[in-house]
């Protein structure tokens, strides 16, 4: 009997799933990566023309986390744009707000958006909703 060679999982970055994290605050960027950064690749962007303008670039994502609060673009508006685009119009948005009333959630499906989550962030369900819409994708 022989031993067979040694399998090297292919968990490398190339193979990972990138998700766009889009928050102006600091700290959910910083959170959310944390709780992300070990099964996925990260781009993140602080407002809604950068995501934008990442989303649209050579390397888009596989995923946007959008808040929907923000100066300039909301994330309304962000995702209104993302749909409207051929280029983009296929990345599914998961919306993370603290706008928790039930018409919040509707509008933001209503837009296109997969899911939509409230803050603060349940870390287990994030990670199951992220996997759950990547899922779908493939």
């Amino acid at each position: 009997m022989t031993d067979a060679p040694a399998t090297i999982p292919a968990d490398t970055a190339a193979s990972k799933p990138t998700v766009l994290v889009v928050d102006d605050t600091p700290d959910n960027l910083k959170m959310i990566s944390a709780l992300l950064k070990d099964a996925y690749r990260l781009k993140v962007a602080n407002n809604g023309a950068k995501a934008l303008e990442i989303a649209a670039g050579p390397a888009a994502p596989d995923l946007i986390l959008l808040d929907i609060v923000m100066p300039g673009l909301d994330g309304h508006a962000v995702c209104e744009r993302l749909k409207g685009d051929p280029r983009t119009r296929g990345i599914p948005v998961i919306f993370m707000t603290g706008r928790a009333e039930a018409g919040d959630r509707d509008q933001g499906l209503r837009l296109g958006a997969a899911d939509y989550l409230t803050k603060p962030i349940d870390p287990t369900l994030l990670r199951e909703r992220v996997a759950a819409v990547l899922a779908r994708q493939t």
